[in-house]
C-alpha cells in the first residue's frame, strides 16, 4: 500500500487522495497519550531516577508486545528481520529514550514537548537526504517555522531559573527527537511487511538492552518502599499505554500516511503536555514557550497546505 504524505511530492507514483479516516483518530489518541505521559515522567520520576524508569518501562512494554504479538499468531519474521529490528530499536526505543527522560528531568514539560515538536522537521530534513522524500515549498516554509519554534523555545532555556529548565535538557530533548527522526526513516520499509506487534515488540527488546544496560548501577540506589499506588499506575500508564497502545497507532500511522505526517500529529503533543503539566504539576509557560508555540502551529498549517500526495514505496531493506 502506498504511503500517503502532506506537503510532500512524489517521486514516481500519482497523487493519491486521502480523507480523515480510523488511522487519524488512532493518532489524535497517539498524541493526547504522549502529551500525557510528560506529566507522568515527571511524577513518576520523583521516586525512580529517569534511568531506573526506563529500565523498567521498557522491558514491560517490550514483553507486552512480544507476547501479544505470540498470541494473535501473527506471521513469522526472519531471523535478519529479527535482528534488524533490534538493532533499529537500541537507537528508537534506547537511546532516544535515555536522551529523552535525561533531558525531561532537567526540563519543564512544555520546554521538553515543544522541543520534540520540532520532530517532523527533522524527519523530512532526514528524508530528504536520504532520499526517501522529496520537500515541497510549502513544506520547506512550514519545516523554517517549526524549527524556529524549537529554537525559540530553546534559548528561552538560557534565562531559567536552574531546577526548573536548563539548556541541557533541552539540547538532550534535541538529541532524543533527532535519534527519533532517524529511527523513524529507518523503520519505514519493515512498517510495510512487517505485522505492528511483531515489529514493536522487536524494536521494544532493542530499547531494553540499552535501557537496562543504563539503570543496573542505580538500582541499589531506589527507595522501593517510597513509591505510592500512583506511582505504579504511572509507571504501568507510561509502559502499557505511551509504549505498547500509542506506539501500535505511530506503527500504522507510518505505513498508511508515511513518517512525516504522522509525525505532524506529534504536534499536538505540547498543547496537551502543557494543559496537563499546568493542571498537575503548576508548571505556567512561558513567553518563549508560547512564542514556540505559535512558529511550530503556524509551521504544521503552512506544511499542510499541499494537497495530500502519495510517496514512493519504501525501498526494501533486503
Amino acid at each position: 500500500m502506498a504511503t500517503t504524505v502532506e506537503g510532500v511530492l512524489p517521486r514516481t507514483t500519482p497523487p493519491a487522495a486521502h480523507g480523515f479516516g480510523a488511522t487519524d483518530v488512532m493518532l489524535l489518541a497517539m498524541a493526547t497519550i504522549w502529551g500525557v505521559n510528560y506529566s507522568v515522567i515527571k511524577f513518576a520520576s520523583r521516586v525512580f531516577t529517569p534511568l531506573v524508569f526506563n529500565g523498567i518501562r521498557i522491558p514491560i512494554a517490550a514483553g507486552a508486545q512480544l507476547a501479544a504479538g505470540t498470541f494473535v499468531r501473527e506471521s513469522r519474521v526472519s531471523a535478519k528481520d529479527r535482528w534488524r529490528l533490534i538493532a533499529l530499536g537500541m537507537l528508537g526505543n534506547g537511546v532516544y529514550q535515555v536522551l529523552f527522560i535525561l533531558g525531561i528531568a532537567r526540563t519543564q514539560v512544555a520546554t521538553a514537548a515543544l522541543t520534540m515538536a520540532a520532530t517532523p522537521a527533522l524527519i523530512a530534513l532526514i528524508g530528504w537526504f536520504h532520499g526517501s522524500e522529496r520537500v515541497s515549498r510549502a513544506a520547506w516554509g512550514g519545516i523554517g517555522l517549526q524549527l524556529a519554534g524549537m529554537s525559540s523555545v530553546v534559548l528561552g532555556t538560557t534565562g531559567a531559573r536552574e531546577g526548573t529548565d536548563s539548556l541541557l535538557g533541552a539540547a538532550l530533548v534535541l538529541a532524543g527527537a533527532l535519534s527519533w527522526a532517524t529511527y523513524s526513516i529507518l523503520i519505514r520499509p519493515y512498517a510495510h511487511r512487517i505485522p505492528p506487534l511483531q515489529m514493536g515488540g522487536y524494536t521494544m527488546l532493542g530499547g531494553a538492552l540499552i535501557a537496562v544496560t543504563c539503570a543496573l548501577p542505580m538500582l541499589r540506589q531506589v527507595h522501593w518502599s517510597d513509591a505510592t499506588s500512583r506511582v505504579w499506575i504511572g509507571l504501568l500508564y507510561s509502559a502499557l499505554a505511551a509504549l505498547v497502545v500509542a506506539y501500535l497507532f505511530w506503527y500504522r500511522g507510518v505505513r498508511v500516511l508515511g513518517p512525516t505526517r504522522t509525525s505532524m500529529y506529534g504536534n499536538l503533543q505540547p498543547l496537551i503536555a502543557m494543559v496537563v503539566a499546568w493542571a498537575a504539576l503548576g508548571e505556567r509557560p512561558t513567553v518563549w514557550q508560547g512564542l514556540g508555540t505559535a512558529c511550530i502551529m503556524s509551521g504544521l498549517v503552512l506544511a499542510r497546505t499541499q494537497p495530500s500526495v502519495a510517496s514512493a514505496p519504501a525501498n526494501n531493506p533486503d
